[in-house]
């Protein structure tokens, strides 16, 4: 199984990454999260990364982290790497998926981690996690920026006469990142 594991990641590129969703799954999350921050002042970041670096690998071989644990501490790592912490209300959220491991991760910055309960992210976790192991990329993605949709908007809401001057103040890139 470990052996298994290894070869998976050493195996996969962003090349493999893109494929997974393809060009029209891109547009559409694209789409997706352009029109999520048209109703709140959050930004989402999408990012789905191939392989874990070996670094990661190593210290869940050698130390024996749980891959879980693993893949968390790498989804921290690229919400800093991505600036997604960056943002003026602090309410940026990093959606991750590993997609060896078919896993997704949701990191989101103090100004909303602080108003919603870790219940209820482990409690939307739990329900994505099927799509992902079952390979339905595209959908789990869709239901994930739905979920955090759902918390921008009953959080961080955009008035009226500030929706306009927020969309020109767009903090992060719309686009997903493939790593």
């Amino acid at each position: 199984m470990m052996l298994l594991r290894i070869m998976r990641h050493l195996w996969l590129d962003a090349d493999d990454a893109h494929r997974a969703l393809g060009p029209g799954a891109l547009k559409r999350l694209e789409e997706q999260v352009r029109e999520s921050e048209a109703r709140h002042t959050g930004e989402i970041c999408l990012c789905v990364e191939a392989s874990l670096p070996l670094s990661y690998l190593w210290r869940h071989l050698r130390l024996h982290l749980p891959i879980d644990d693993v893949v968390h501490e790498r989804a921290l790592s690229v919400f800093g790497k991505l600036r997604v912490w960056d943002t003026e209300l602090n309410n940026g959220v990093l959606i991750y998926l590993q997609l060896a491991e078919r896993r997704v991760e949701i990191v989101a910055d103090r100004g909303l981690a602080q108003r919603v309960p870790a219940s209820e992210w482990a409690a939307m976790l739990h329900t994505l996690a099927e799509d992902f192991r079952e390979a339905r990329h595209e959908a789990g993605l869709h239901r994930a920026i739905e979920s955090v949709t759902r918390c921008l908007t009953a959080h961080f809401p955009v008035s009226a006469e500030g929706r306009a001057d927020h969309r020109r103040d767009n903090q992060l890139p719309d686009e997903p990142v493939i790593r």
